[in-house]
């Protein structure tokens, strides 16, 4: 009987299990219908997108910001203003003051100016100032730009020595400097007390919102106001179309009256025709479309001024992005204002937070960088650098007004808690911290700051920025919470108190630290950290890793300075992807075996200068044998032979190698004969310890097929010898593929492309000197910049040390009149490096 009552009260569960079972599933198919009939995964971007369906980036949404030549409406006012600074003859201390609304390219006029005027100043810096400003960092980012010496001497000087340092230095020189973004009277008032008002021709660009800050720049000298005005209608629709279309004949009929009404909503501010163009891009070229894009941004917008129209458009943009780059864009916010993002950072960053789904680390990556690609080409992210593939944003910014943007959105959210000079953002007080971005030097008020932190638990992430030198050393008093994911920090600590009670952060995935101080340490129980992915403390005095450090099974980069021992156990790290710069000359046999068996290793960077003992030598070049043919990256600091006893079994069986950093310190006495076996290679950088390369070495290096940057540096060891070197010829054959040439040489050497060389040569950049440039007849250093049927840029260095005034001008003037020459009307940028050690250069001044 018990039997048989428990076989019925089985029977009578099963049957309720599949009566709610079958309900679900006819609520799910109910579900499912009603999204396909409303399209609503479309209409919302409720899904990111599938890795079949990565986001690549659109040319034409960098060019934008990368050939500021070719905006419109910027040839004019640029003539304008270099007018009214130029007059060599004229000694007075010269400060143009250009000023206007947020978003109409005050920033990008006035570095198109600071880049045109290459004229012969002792020294150039340019600085932005900011709505927060931290003077004492920007007068040290000043010195960085001056003198490198003084600045590496700097770290723990206070305002005033910082101004009365570049007072001093500056007061005999002729210099030109820009400071962007000046928000008030008192932040123009310290940074102009660090800049002497000398009679040696001096120059000064400054940008401003306000007018009365502008006239004050410009009070008492020499002064000049330049306003900024809106684009006209016609270089408004050249804009416009330019990023939607190749141009303006290209754009449909159906869609320019609406688009006449959109610019005409924009009040001709660039900023917003970028802006609202990046909007349109995502969406369907039709009338109606667009027009639904008017009706948004109609509502009074006649009456609003031109920032809140600026920010009606961002809010259009903001609430056209899907759920997943929302998060994405929000986490921007982080970031100070004109701070410069590494892009592979922000992805670690995201994929650390868990901002990109996904539990293959790989593949979040990559959906991470499409996502970044995305933000780009909606032109709320602005790219600084992309590589060579014009594919990959290396570097970006964030405009100052996009970024407000952002921030105002992120607090609201509680999405992000900002410290900064005003204290705290304002969702502090009413809301519990889940991200701190420190966005100031704060020593001083540091522990003021700790004090305040409450409500610490739901912390996952802290951002610093500055020094900071007092908060590692409180922060551990309120870090007690098991959510941490991200810990990104700069100051000048002996230990890292923040780790002081490591097993509580053991959520922990990204630790990055920059500490200077000489006795920085890490916890020898770091290996309570088993959820760490990436572990960087290039940037530190760090000696020696903790030798549990082997027990991080999840460790995938680990970013260490050369001069740090590592422990024996590294073959224990089977995870490990990315290991840089390490020195293997302080490390043991053992450690150098176990190298070589890191067989997931992609990236790999290392130093090697010399191997006293034979086993050690022999265990290097077993273990970066082995790497080599595996790694996609390899970057070498130095070798202790005269050519790399490593690449010998490439010849047979070409590796996977795609990057190559050969000899950095410049060590190789030819370029290796194996290199023309590395079919897979696209980017080579290699440093010749000799003043010249010969033909046959030439002939190696453009065999490569698919190699699209190439940067060759040569330096004589025998230093100014006088000793004559032929002219390098770049011949047709070869160099098929290459898109970036970088040449970096300090001895007697002359470049002539010929005709059909480097055929999608597209970015051109020079490092010479110019004391030889007489000595290769009329030719000069350069020639046949012409045959670069494909040349887009040219960025040339002149070293000016040990040469004539004439012979630095003679080479300035033949690259500036083979560049306007070429029908292509490249870009040129140039640049006179030391010029205080010309010959005669303090009688000239």
């Amino acid at each position: 009987m018990h039997k048989t009552v428990r076989k019925v009260k089985i029977c009578l569960q099963d049957r309720g299990l599949a009566e709610e079972i079958q309900e679900l599933k006819s609520l799910a198919i109910e579900l499912s219908e009603r999204a396909k009939r409303y399209d609503i995964h479309q209409c919302l971007g409720a899904f990111p997108p599938s890795r079949h369906q990565q986001v690549r980036l659109d040319p034409r949404a960098p060019a934008l910001f990368q050939e500021a030549r070719d905006l419109v409406g910027i040839d004019g006012p640029r003539r304008e203003i270099i007018e009214l600074l130029k007059a060599e003859e004229d000694k007075r201390h010269k400060v143009v003051s250009i000023y206007g609304t947020a978003g109409q390219g005050k920033t990008t006029l006035a570095m198109e100016v600071y880049r045109k005027i290459t004229g012969p100043f002792d020294c150039r810096a340019f600085v932005s100032v900011s709505q927060t400003p931290n003077i004492k960092k920007l007068l040290r980012d000043i010195l960085s730009q001056i003198s490198k010496n003084m600045f590496e001497q700097s770290q723990s000087w206070e305002t005033e020595q910082l101004i009365r340092t570049i007072r001093e230095y500056l007061m005999d020189m002729r210099y030109f400097i820009l400071i962007d973004d000046i928000w008030s009277v008192s932040a123009w008032e310290l940074v102009r007390s660090a800049l002497p008002l000398n009679d040696n021709g001096s120059r000064i660009i400054t940008t401003t919102r306000s007018k009365a800050v502008a006239k004050s720049c410009s009070t008492g000298i020499a002064e000049q106001m330049y306003e900024a005005k809106p684009l006209s209608d016609d270089d408004s629709h050249r804009l416009f179309f330019n990023r939607l279309f190749c141009s303006s004949e290209d754009c449909p009929h159906d869609l320019r009256e609406v688009s006449s009404e959109i610019l005409r909503k924009c009040g001709g501010l660039p900023l917003a025709i970028i802006s609202i163009a990046g909007l349109l891009a995502n969406r369907s070229r039709t009338p109606e479309a667009w027009g639904n894009t008017l009706k948004s941004i109609s509502a009074a917008v006649d009456k609003d001024s031109p920032i809140d129209k600026m920010k009606r458009i961002l809010l259009l943009s903001y609430f056209d992005l899907p759920l997943h780059l929302k998060s994405c864009l929000s986490y921007l916010s982080v970031f100070p204002e004109d701070y410069l993002i590494d892009c592979r950072q922000l992805i670690l960053l995201w994929v650390a937070e868990a901002q990109i789904p996904g539990q293959n680390r790989e593949t979040m990556e990559q959906l991470g960088r499409s996502y970044l690609n995305d933000l780009v080409n909606r032109s709320l992210v602005q790219p600084v650098k992309v590589g060579a593939d014009g594919e990959t944003v290396k570097s970006c910014r964030v405009h100052d007004v996009i970024l407000e943007f952002i921030v105002s959105k992120a607090v609201e959210d509680n999405f992000v808690t900002i410290w900064n000079h005003n204290g705290f953002s304002e969702n502090y007080s009413s809301s519990k911290i889940r991200r701190l971005s420190i966005q100031e030097d704060i020593s001083g008020p540091a522990e003021e700051m700790v004090k305040t932190i409450k409500q610490a638990a739901h912390i996952r992430s802290i951002n610093t920025f500055g020094s900071n030198s007092v908060l590692p050393k409180h922060a551990s008093k309120f870090l007690s919470n098991q959510v941490l994911r991200v810990l990104n920090i700069k100051g000048y600590f002996e230990e890292c108190y923040l780790l002081g009670h490591v097993k509580s952060f053991s959520q922990l995935k990204y630790l990055r630290i920059e500490n200077f101080s000489s006795g920085f340490t890490l916890p020898e129980d770091i290996d309570k950290l088993q959820h760490l992915e990436t572990l960087d403390v290039l940037r530190t005095t760090l000696k020696k890793l903790p030798a549990s450090i082997i027990q991080l099974q999840r460790l995938v980069r680990l970013c260490v300075s050369s001069g740090v021992q590592l422990p024996d156990g590294i073959r224990n790290l089977q995870a490990l992807e990315e290991l840089y710069m390490i020195s293997l000359d302080f490390q043991s046999v053992k450690f150098v075996q176990g190298l070589g068996d890191l067989t997931n290793l992609r990236i790999l960077g290392v130093s090697w200068r010399h191997s006293t003992d034979e086993g050690h030598r022999e265990a290097c070049i077993s273990s970066l044998s082995k790497l080599f043919m595996s790694v996609g990256e390899l970057r070498v600091g130095d070798i202790p032979d005269a050519t790399p006893p490593f690449m010998a079994s490439c010849v047979r069986n070409p590796p996977p190698l795609r990057r190559l950093s050969l000899s950095e310190t410049g060590r190789l006495r030819v370029v290796p004969h194996q290199i023309s076996s590395l079919l897979n290679l696209t980017r080579l950088y290699i440093a010749v310890i000799r003043g010249e390369v010969s033909e046959e070495e030439i002939n190696i290096l453009a065999s490569l097929p698919i190699l699209i940057s190439l940067t060759v540096r040569l330096s004589d060891d025998k230093g100014d010898s006088g000793v004559f070197h032929p002219r390098h010829a770049i011949k047709s054959q070869g160099f098929q593929s290459l898109v970036k040439f970088t040449f970096r040489c300090w001895s007697e050497v002359a470049l002539e492309f010929e005709q059909g060389a480097m055929p999608k040569l597209q970015r051109l950049k020079l490092h010479m000197p110019a004391r030889c440039q007489f000595k290769y007849g009329d030719g000069g250093l350069v020639l046949g910049l012409q045959n670069l049927a494909c040349l887009k840029h040219v960025a040339l260095s002149i070293h000016c040390e040990a040469a004539t005034a004439n012979q630095v001008k003679a080479f300035d003037d033949d690259i500036r009149g083979a560049a306007g020459a070429h029908p292509n009307r490249p870009i040129l940028q140039v640049e006179r490096i030391v010029q205080h050690l010309m010959r005669g250069a303090a009688d000239q001044r």
